[in-house]
C-alpha cells in the first residue's frame, strides 16, 4: 500500500466512524440486528488432547533365538505388512549351538540310564532311596534342558522365523550376515490390530476422563477424514517428559504407525441455554451476550460451557422470553437502541 492510498483509507475510515447511525421512524439512531430466541439444551463436554499412532501395550512383539548363530536370509524390511505363517528371517546356528543340542541329548540318555540302574540296585538293596531321588532329579533337570532347546531349535540346523500374526515390521535391527549372540533382538513386529493413539492430558482434567469414553479423531495429515475410537487406558501419573498423563485410544485396521491426531474425547454433557457461538461475545470484563429489552440492547454476562459446532452452551441470568443479538452484536453496548429483523 502507497503512502497516498494508506491517507486515502483512512481518512475513509474517519468519515464512517463520523457518519451518524441508522435512524427509527421517530428519529432516534439505532442498530440493525439479527436475533434468535434463547432454548435450554446441553452439549458435549469435551477434553481435547493430541498424540501420536503406535503400538499398544501387548501390540509389539520381538523375535529371537535363544542360540548363537547367523542370519542367512532376511527377508523382513522395516514398514512393511506381513501376514501370520509368512518368512521373516532364516537363521543358521552355530557349531557350538548345535554340538549343545545333541551333548543335552546325550545327557538326557545318560540320565534315564543311570536312574534305570540305581532302581535296580535299590531293588536289590544295595542302593539307597535317596540315591533313587538323586538319580530321578538328574533325569529331570536333563529332560528339562533338553525339552527347553527343542522348544527353540531342534535338532535343526537352521531356524526360519515366521510372523506369528499379521502385522508390521516395526524394526529389523540386525543385516544378513550379522552373527548374533543367543537372545539377541532379530525383528520386531506390531500387529496389525494392535495400534493405539497415546494422547497426552492435561492433569487437571485426568478425573474427567475414563475407560470406554468416546473419542474423534482427526487426523493432523493427509485428506483422511475423522475417525472413532474409544479410551482404552489411561495412566495414574504425569509422564515425564510430557508433563502430561498419557491415555491410549482405540484405533481401527488400516491405520498408520506415526499418524499424529486430534482427539476430542466426549467426557459428558453440558447443560444450559443454547445460543450460536457468534452471540457469546468478550471484553475485559468477561464472557457476555446482549438481549433486546423493548428496542434497548442489554448487557447480560455468561459463563460459556462449551460449544458443538456453531453452537455454544452458556450460564448467566439469559431472559427467556428476550432474543439474543447474533448478528450486529459488534456494534452494540449496553443501552444502545436497535431494530430487529424477524428473530430466527
Amino acid at each position: 500500500m502507497t503512502m497516498k492510498t494508506g491517507m486515502i483509507a483512512g481518512s475513509l475510515a474517519a468519515v464512517l466512524l463520523l457518519l451518524p447511525l441508522p435512524v427509527r421512524a421517530d428519529g432516534t439512531p439505532s442498530v440493525l440486528v439479527r436475533t434468535v430466541m434463547p432454548r435450554q439444551g446441553s452439549v458435549p463436554d469435551v477434553v481435547t488432547a493430541y498424540g501420536t499412532a503406535g503400538p499398544s501395550v501387548d501390540g509389539n512383539v520381538t523375535l529371537s533365538v535363544a542360540a548363537e548363530g547367523q542370519v542367512t536370509v532376511l527377508a523382513a524390511r522395516p514398514g512393511e505388512a506381513v501376514q501370520a505363517g509368512e518368512k521373516l528371517i532364516d537363521f543358521a546356528l552355530s557349531a557350538q549351538a548345535v554340538s549343545t543340542y545333541h551333548q543335552a541329548v546325550a545327557a538326557a540318555r545318560t540320565a534315564r540310564q543311570a536312574r534305570t540302574h540305581t532302581a535296580d540296585l535299590f531293588q536289590q538293596q544295595l542302593a539307597t532311596r535317596d540315591q533313587v531321588e538323586q538319580a530321578d532329579k538328574a533325569v529331570f533337570d536333563a529332560e528339562a534342558r533338553l525339552n527347553a532347546l527343542q522348544h527353540e531349535t531342534g535338532d535343526r540346523n537352521t531356524v526360519t522365523l515366521k510372523a506369528p500374526f499379521d502385522g508390521i515390521v516395526s524394526a529389523v535391527p540386525i543385516a544378513q550376515g550379522d552373527r548374533t549372540p543367543p537372545g539377541a533382538p532379530l525383528v520386531s513386529l506390531i500387529r496389525a490390530d494392535g495400534l493405539v493413539v497415546t494422547v497426552g492430558i492435561e492433569p487437571s482434567d485426568r478425573t474427567r476422563v475414563h475407560n470406554g469414553n468416546p473419542v474423534r479423531l482427526n487426523p493432523l495429515t493427509g485428506t483422511a477424514g475423522a475417525i472413532d475410537g474409544r479410551i482404552l487406558r489411561v495412566d495414574n501419573m504425569i509422564n515425564a517428559k510430557s508433563r502430561l498423563v498419557d491415555a491410549d485410544i482405540s484405533l481401527p485396521p488400516g491405520t498408520l504407525p506415526g499418524e499424529t491426531f486430534r482427539a476430542v474425547i466426549t467426557v459428558g454433557r453440558s447443560a444450559g441455554w443454547l445460543i450460536p457461538r457468534d452471540a457469546v461475545l468478550a471484553d475485559d470484563k468477561g464472557a457476555y451476550l446482549l438481549q433486546v429489552a423493548g428496542d434497548k440492547a442489554v448487557r447480560v454476562e455468561v459463563r460459556p460451557l462449551g460449544t458443538d459446532g456453531d453452537i455454544a452452551a452458556v450460564t448467566g441470568a439469559i431472559d427467556p422470553q428476550r432474543p439474543v443479538v447474533v448478528e450486529g452484536n459488534y456494534q452494540l453496548s449496553d443501552g444502545t437502541a436497535v431494530r430487529q429483523e424477524k428473530p430466527l
